[in-house]
């Protein structure tokens, strides 16, 4: 079995508990909740399939649209996540580099590595919050909540990347 797939699997594992035992219990003024479960979209190297990027991430929102009891919001967000991650990391970095780029902040950078999270982070918060709320009736806290779990989220996967070691 590949290393590779076992670190991806542990990962996987290790966010679903995390988000579904620690995090979803998280409300920090009632409207910020971190949902470090992104990281896992972002953490996928360049040369990575765009099929498996796919699976791998609407598993993973499954998992934790189950524990959450938000029916596909997870799913949806994080496959759309998953859908636009490559075409984001090109941004970020040059044509010429190798084929096998990690996504971290010793490769990219702190700068250019916090821009591409939030980038992906905002997409994901933007996405959860409106399929989960469904409503622009209450647009202030739908905003609020976005722009907290947002901040929240990204200052926790900066975190994560500077604990993980690659």
């Amino acid at each position: 079995m590949n290393i590779d797939f076992l670190k991806r699997l542990l990962l996987f594992f290790g966010l679903l508990l995390l988000q579904a035992l620690v995090l979803n219990h998280v409300h920090l003024l009632g409207v910020a909740t971190p949902l470090l479960y992104v990281y896992f979209a972002i953490s996928f190297r360049r040369g990575t399939s765009k099929w498996s990027i796919l699976i791998w991430c609407f598993l993973l929102g499954l998992g934790i649209d189950v524990f959450s009891n938000t029916p596909g919001v997870a799913a949806g967000s994080m496959t759309l996540v998953a859908a636009v991650q490559p075409y984001i990391m090109e941004l970020f970095i040059q044509r010429d580099d190798e084929d096998n780029v990690l996504p971290c902040i010793r490769v990219f950078g702190f700068g250019k590595y916090t821009l591409f999270a939030f980038i992906l982070t905002f997409i994901y918060c933007l996405t959860f919050y409106t399929l989960e709320t469904f409503s622009f009736f209450n647009w202030l806290h739908w905003l609020l909540s976005i722009a907290t779990s947002t901040a929240l989220t990204l200052l926790l996967v900066l975190v994560c990347d500077n604990l993980r070691r690659s």
